[in-house]
């Protein structure tokens, strides 16, 4: 271990040791709970929904509704959904799981000397924006190891205030407890990003050549937001139309094969339309009798998409006179997905290694 002390000559008599010298590289997911059973579900989905990016009601009338009303039923639905999900050889939800891989791989490219010949050492570590391994824990963690520079890579192609803002606000609330604060960086998003849009159109054409039939309409599900952040600010909608049209233009599809739709909508409000679950329904009715959906905007497979996709907006499918359906894999730790973290993580290092 170098110690910073003897950047100017000895170290003085009783100096602590001090490591230095690194940069970290801190992908961030979302989050999941730590287990499907009542109480993980209820502290988990009690840090998510108190965040006030997340759910922008004013206090005095979120509050009583989230702790005597959301918090008393919802932990147990959605405690069951996660059980059907869940990865038991771990004991963990899979998107802890590929995010980690995906930490694991972009850190083995750097070991491998992807970043090529850098003068600073370079440390690779992931957290959970809500849950575990918290943001302020491994970003503690990347100081201890002596990264002074960190790049915080929140895992979401398009940018929302309720996704990468909100990681912000955690990396800069875990500063606030440091006395000796490395510089930080915030990865910008990357929806138009070239590597991200062949990446996507790369895994999607592999997938669908491995069906055993060929959809008619391919549905772009993206996570939704309500309607009223669009119309205050939040560019997010337009980045999803962005990656929709550049998705089409790599596949060569047109908007009617390619349609681009919102889910997880929730509480009464208008969020961002068309409804992917109105639109499952409204598509097996028109006729529509073969279906693909691929989820953009999720860096890793999670509830959202393997169970709300893969089966609540399946059933409503082919509940409804569709036939066949098919849900198409996020990016992962595949080897596509893989490279788009690295092209993120090269480009924002730029400067610094």
């Amino acid at each position: 271990m170098r110690d910073l002390a003897l950047i100017g000559g000895e170290r003085p008599a009783g100096h602590p040791p001090v490591a230095f010298g690194k940069v970290g590289v801190l992908l961030v997911n979302l989050g999941t709970p730590d287990a499907t059973d009542y109480w993980s579900m209820r502290r988990y989905l009690k840090e998510f929904l108190s965040d006030r990016r997340v759910i922008e009601t004013p206090r005095a009338i979120w509050w009583p509704v989230l702790n005597l009303i959301i918090l008393t039923t919802r932990p147990g639905r959605k405690g069951k959904d996660y059980d059907t999900i869940w990865n038991r050889e771990l004991n963990e939800g899979p998107l802890r799981t590929i995010t980690r891989s995906q930490s694991d791989k972009v850190a083995a490219w750097v070991a491998a000397g992807g970043l090529g010949d850098t003068q600073r050492p370079v440390v690779v570590d992931w957290a959970m924006r809500y849950g575990n391994p918290s943001m302020a824990s491994r970003l503690e963690a990347l100081q201890a190891q002596g990264c002074e520079r960190i790049l915080v890579v929140p895992l979401y192609p398009q940018y929302a205030a309720a996704t990468t803002a909100t990681v912000a606000d955690k990396a800069f609330d875990a500063l606030k407890t440091m006395r000796w604060q490395p510089a930080v960086r915030i990865a910008p998003p990357w929806h138009d990003d070239a590597a991200y849009i062949d990446a996507l159109a790369s895994s999607i054409r592999t997938q669908l050549s491995s069906l055993d039939f060929e959809p008619e309409t391919i549905v772009a599900s993206f996570h939704g937001i309500p309607q009223r952040y669009f119309d205050q600010g939040d560019p997010y909608y337009c980045h999803c139309a962005k990656t929709t049209r550049l998705l089409r233009e790599a596949l060569g599809l047109n908007a009617e094969r390619l349609m681009m739709t919102f889910q997880s909508r929730f509480g009464p409000a208008k969020w961002l339309e068309p409804y992917t679950d109105a639109t499952m329904k409204a598509l097996a009715q028109k006729g529509v009798r073969r279906l693909a959906v691929v989820t953009p905007g999720f860096a890793a497979d999670c509830l959202e998409t393997i169970e709300e996709i893969g089966i609540e907006n399946r059933d409503i499918f082919l509940e409804h006179g569709g036939e066949r359906f098919a849900r198409i894999d996020c990016l992962n730790d595949s080897p596509e997905g893989v490279r788009v973290l690295q092209a993120v993580v090269a480009r924002e290092l730029q400067g610094w290694i």
